[in-house]
């Protein structure tokens, strides 16, 4: 399985294969935060998040652990939903970007508020 960006509701952009990083800057605290997922036929499933430091309702939870650079842990998570639901706020810093063997582009332009949240769906 791949992710897919649904574009107006109903055509499918490949963004990413199986395994990818979604990354994006912390609207206040201004860090960036990272998130490994898979996805299979199940739908996404969270394997690794990371984030430069804490505060503003990101602190990491229990069990993180600092490697000198970022926190990193491991949440005890079930495949979700078949969808990951990316929305922006107007404070946000640039768009949600998606990284595959450490090269990251930006989602396309979709997720501000008129535009309503960018939605990645398993794809084949």
């Amino acid at each position: 399985m791949n992710a897919c960006l649904l574009v107006a509701g109903a055509k499918q952009l490949l963004v990413a294969g199986s395994t990818f990083t979604l990354a994006w800057t912390h609207s206040v605290e201004k860090t960036r935060w990272e998130e490994d997922w898979n996805v299979g036929l199940s739908g996404f499933q969270l394997v690794e998040a990371r984030v430069e430091g804490s505060g503003a309702g990101m602190e990491p939870p229990e069990g993180a652990v600092f490697d000198g650079k970022v926190w990193r842990y491991h949440p005890a998570l079930a495949f979700l939903e078949d969808r990951l639901v990316l929305a922006r706020s107007g404070a946000t810093i640039g768009n949600w970007q998606i990284c595959e063997q450490g090269a990251c582009k930006p989602i396309p332009e979709t997720g501000s508020a008129d535009e309503g949240p960018a939605i990645l769906v398993p794809c084949p």
